[in-house]
């Protein structure tokens, strides 16, 4: 399913500006969609009266009273935030809005539900025992997962429900859903946006972050919630140079992300742009890196350990265990792991010098049926051997500390397949243009 340029929230926007829509009959369309079996299992809960109230004053505004959805990580005022899960069902509403959420609302976002999502945040395949796992809505008939942990996030977007959904990204949990699902997802250098009023996974490596249709309205949505202007450089297409890793990136592509991508490659090579393909041996090191746990389970651990103590058997045991591991981890092993990042950091920033961005398959593989990895024991080596493949490319670009964005580069006779666009730290307005441009070439 591929997302459709034309009803973007730039494109709306305009529509209402001419006064050929309004945001409330926009809102009323969202609902339907929101409502309906396209997207069952993909809000938690709904807000459209309120969202209406919003609406009628928002049409002036850079968001212009359009649907927004909002990950169930978030505190949105008077609402519960229980992350995916049943053990914080009865925790007390929050009484502020997150800063993201706030920043939305104030830019005239209105926000119509909670999505559905990995509980905790702690898979890249978007399943979810408790509350049921939103369906693909690029091939409903087999029933393929949507991707994690944002899944409700990105099947509200790419059904048409929402123009934005904000949702978060620990090792892929944008990119992934937004790959597989066909839209637009866009991990920003991490600190650039506040992760308060989030349920957390991992403090070193979660980023705040959205999934919208296009990459003009994935700029403006940064914008907002990095109160920051992104910069336009002027540079041509023919003035980029670009790397392709072939260290693990490549490996264990099937045959629609093999075609799709390398047809993309020559695409661009087409339009003008330089493309070089380099060892990058260094994404070799995060294996043994992360071999004790990585930074999640020892961070995740920690926010969780009282709360496991007395509700562990209300978690979902694909999280729980992931979660358990990281109480084995010793002090000097996260020392050591901070400094080995860092490390490895400087190295791939030296390795990656000169070049304004490098492409990768977002993931390997397109969208796995559900049925496989459905929730019970007889199915978790296939769920965490799937999980690792979803993962392991968008990981790579969380311990870079970096930013990248996937946009689509499938046909539209295929499976969505997304195309990553990442560099190092505090690169995303060049990441950003870049993508715009790759946007043009591959939708020409």
């Amino acid at each position: 399913m591929s997302y459709l340029p034309a009803d973007d929230l730039h494109a709306v926007r305009e529509r209402i500006r001419q006064g050929l829509t309004t945001p409330t009959a926009e809102l009323e369309r969202c609902e339907t969609i929101a409502r309906s079996e396209a997207c069952r299992n993909t809000f938690l809960r709904t807000s459209f009266e309120a969202a209406r109230a919003a609406a009628r004053t928002a049409g002036g505004m850079p968001l212009a009273g359009l649907a927004v959805s909002v990950k169930d990580l978030f505190d949105v005022a008077g609402e519960v935030t229980a992350a995916g899960s049943v053990v914080l069902a009865d925790a007390p509403p929050a009484t502020t809005d997150a800063q993201a959420v706030a920043r939305l609302k104030a830019a005239g976002g209105v926000v119509i539900g909670r999505t559905n999502m990995t509980e905790f945040a702690y898979s890249g395949m978007g399943v979810n025992p408790h509350h049921g796992t939103p369906v693909n809505p690029c091939d409903r008939s087999v029933g393929r997962i949507p991707g994690g942990s944002s899944s409700g996030a990105a099947v509200s977007v790419a059904t048409g429900a929402a123009f934005v959904g904000l949702g978060s990204d620990t090792g892929g949990s944008i990119r992934v859903p937004a790959a597989l699902c066909g839209i637009v997802g866009f991990k920003n250098t991490a600190r650039l946006v506040s992760a308060q009023g989030t349920v957390p996974l991992s403090t070193t490596l979660d980023t705040i972050s959205a999934m919208t249709r296009s990459v003009r309205d994935a700029v403006q949505v940064h914008e907002i919630l990095s109160a920051r202007p992104v910069a336009h450089d002027g540079k041509p297409l023919a003035q980029r140079r670009f790397a392709v890793a072939r260290t693990q990136m490549q490996d264990g592509m099937d045959a629609t992300v093999a075609r799709a991508f390398e047809r993309t490659l020559r695409k661009l090579r087409a339009a003008g742009a330089h493309i070089e393909e380099i060892a990058l041996q260094e994404i070799a090191q995060l294996g043994p890196m992360g071999a004790t746990g990585g930074f999640p389970a020892p961070e995740s651990y920690a926010w969780h350990r009282e709360l496991l103590a007395e509700k562990a058997s209300g978690y979902d045991p694909r999280v729980r265990v992931r979660i358990e591991r990281g109480a084995a981890m010793t002090a000097y092993q996260y020392i050591d792991l901070c400094h080995a990042r860092a490390a490895w950091i400087s190295d791939m920033e030296r390795q990656l010098a000169g070049f304004d961005a490098v492409l990768s398959p977002t993931v390997p593989v397109v969208a796995p049926p559900f049925a496989p990895v459905a929730p019970g024991a007889e199915h978790d080596a296939d769920f965490f051997r799937a999980n690792a493949l979803l993962l392991r490319n968008p990981s790579t670009v969380n311990m870079l500390d970096g930013c990248a964005i996937s946009i689509p580069c499938h046909a539209p006779d295929e499976l969505p397949v997304g195309l990553m666009i990442w560099h190092g730290p505090l690169r995303d307005d060049t990441i950003l243009n870049v993508a715009a441009q790759a946007e043009a070439v591959l939708l020409s």
